[in-house]
């Protein structure tokens, strides 16, 4: 502009800032910053979420945030995550600002500098956001209850509270109740300092406003606290209990005190029927249920479900091993709204009761059946007869599921998008075959370790699909042929998994690097076939790649890894044998590299 800065002299900070607002990219965001002082001033102002790891120095790094991102109101941290402030943060390379941040980081005059989040790092959040409405401290075990109780008078807005694993007291979990009006949203899995007297304090003091409620591995936390929640906490929608400690008695308490609840999971193996019974008589919102790990529970619990929770849309039993064919028909003919249902290592659940859900409930959109030994093709039929809007099949470790169940699949539910099988291995280039004749919306194809797969089946889906994510894991039938008619068919391919397939080779690298350049990750481990030379016509023009795995490829060297890393711009993670990195491509490369440990 030949000198002129006519964006900066010519439009408002309002006009501006609402312009950062409508960026859609972080990256673009931090790009934006940094090109003058007054767009870094700007930006911070639109920044409302801040996500770091409790590593580096948290307390210090939070001081430094809270003066310069005033209208926060969401704080995410995670004590196992290292993350890097952004460059907004940093400042402009050799500007005072920059050099007073490394300074404060560094501990400046010498001193030990704290590397987890302490009780100083909730009271800089506590002062420095106070419109701070989403706090979320993973892991984080040295905060005390005096930090969350400072927290919680200075933050009085607060409407969503996640301490997963912090090892608070009752006194920090009762200012939470006796400042935070506002608080909707409580998890506190694996929060082991709790008591029965916390909880309770707490439901007194936010029960009109809590809505959701997540409790885990808190031995201390017994039925006494869930009467609490259903005395007070009239509006909870969303219950997740994992306790042993929990019995019948407080399920009750919570199902006949709270009648909006919506989504229950529940993991009590103390718990049976009488439970469920109240939740089918009282939870008439009821949409979403989660059934783990029940030892006591039968198919009585299910008849009370079916009975009395009838706008039920999403159920999950995982290790129910009580449970029948006659529980699951008794969901799928009074709760007909069903539109997504896994079924986990239930074994006694077979063929009749996946039929029944086939006939009575048309509205299904996901179906997951896992480690599932009593279903075979006949149930899978009936899915593909009744269920016409199916999307998403998740098959897994499921021996008696064919090639003539796929079929039916395929030919009766034209919508799928999204197929993952894993281990099924009386499924092969037939109902492959027809899925890729039928299916022409499907985007998302898994199919591991599936040893009658060949590539038949992947010239049939590429001449039928638009892939965007595929896996053939330890397919040893795909070579070569299959995954270049991939490559040429499905030219949105963004992720791909090739691994263990003995047989692949250099000239389907080379295919991939002409046909498809959103590639982003690629897993090649065990690929022995493929060499330096692939990988080289790989990363020509697949520019965007970001994550390469190619552990255990005897043809790849030192070279091909150095060409990963050179020619792909983008590359955020590389896993190979540690060997093969040389000293050039270590210090390029930095912590883009991990290594697979091995001795040799």
């Amino acid at each position: 502009m030949r000198g002129h800065d006519w964006i900066n002299t010519n439009l408002p900070e309002e006009l501006i800032i609402e312009i950062f607002r409508r960026l859609d990219s972080k990256s673009t965001r931090d790009a934006c910053s940094l090109v003058c002082h007054r767009w870094l001033r700007l930006d911070r102002l639109t920044r409302s979420s801040l996500k770091i790891g409790a590593t580096g120095s948290p307390d210090l790094f939070l001081r430094i945030l809270s003066t310069r991102f005033p209208n926060v109101t969401n704080v995410h941290i995670d004590e196992r995550l290292a993350i890097s402030p952004p460059p907004s943060v940093q400042g402009r390379r050799g500007s005072r600002d920059n050099s007073k941040v490394s300074s404060e980081v560094s501990g400046g005059s010498g001193n030990a500098v704290s590397l987890c989040l302490s009780d100083a790092g909730l009271a800089a959040i506590g002062e420095g956001f106070p419109k701070l409405e989403k706090l979320n401290l993973i892991w984080c075990s040295d905060v005390t209850s005096d930090g969350l109780d400072s927290l919680a008078r200075k933050c009085s807005f607060l409407k969503s509270l996640d301490l997963q694993g912090c090892y608070v007291g009752d006194q920090g979990l009762a200012a939470v109740g006796q400042c935070c009006k506002q608080l909707e949203d409580l998890n506190l899995r694996f929060c082991e300092g709790l008591t029965d007297t916390g909880l309770i304090e707490l439901a007194l003091g936010v029960g009109k406003s809590l809505k959701s409620l997540g409790v885990a591995a808190c031995a201390k936390i017994t039925d006494s606290s869930m009467e609490a929640v259903g005395s007070h906490c009239r509006s909870l929608e969303n219950l997740s209990l994992d306790s042993e400690f929990i019995h019948n008695q407080g399920i009750l308490a919570v199902a006949g005190g709270c009648p909006h609840l919506k989504v229950i999971k529940l993991q009590c193996i103390n718990v049976n029927d009488d439970a469920l019974k109240a939740v089918g008589a009282n939870c008439l919102s009821l949409v979403s249920l989660a059934l783990h790990s029940f030892q006591r529970f039968t198919d009585m619990g299910l008849f009370a479900i079916g009975k009395g929770s009838k706008n039920l849309k999403n159920l999950t039993l995982s290790d129910c091993y009580f449970l029948s064919d006659k529980g699951l028909e008794a969901i799928a003919t009074g709760c007909k709204e069903l539109t997504h249902l896994e079924v986990n290592g239930c074994h006694n659940i077979g063929t009749l009761g996946l039929k029944s859900v086939g006939k009575s409930c048309q509205h299904l959109t996901e179906l997951a059946l896992l480690y599932c030994q009593r279903i075979d093709d006949l149930g899978l039929l009936q899915i593909g007869q009744g269920c016409k809007f199916l999307r998403t099949l998740h098959l897994v470790d499921c021996s008696n599921i064919g090639d003539e169940g796929i079929c039916g699949i395929a030919s009766g539910c034209r919508n799928l998008k999204k197929l993952h099988i894993r281990r099924c291995y009386e499924i092969g280039n037939k109902g492959i075959i027809a899925v890729g004749k039928h299916c022409k919306l499907l985007t998302d194809l898994s199919i591991r370790f599936c040893d009658r797969v060949g590539d038949e089946a992947l010239i049939a889906i590429a001449e039928g699909c638009s892939l965007h994510y595929l896996n053939v894991s330890g397919c040893h039938q795909i070579g070569d042929a299959g995954v270049i008619a991939i490559a040429r068919g499905c030219p949105q391919l963004c992720y791909l998994d090739m691994s263990v397939l003995q047989d692949l080779g250099d000239m389907a690298m080379t295919e991939l690097g002409e046909n498809c350049p959103l590639l982003k990750e690629i897993v090649l481990s065990h690929c022995r076939r493929v060499t330096d030379v692939g990988l080289a016509h790989l990363v020509k023009r697949c520019t965007m790649l970001e994550s390469c795995h190619m552990v255990y490829c005897s043809g790849i060297t030192s070279a091909g890894v150095a060409t990963v890393v050179s020619s792909c711009p983008n590359i955020k993670k590389v896993l190979v044998e540690k060997w093969k990195v040389s000293q050039r491509t270590k210090r390029r490369a930095g912590s883009v590299i991990s290594y697979l440990c091995v001795d040799l």
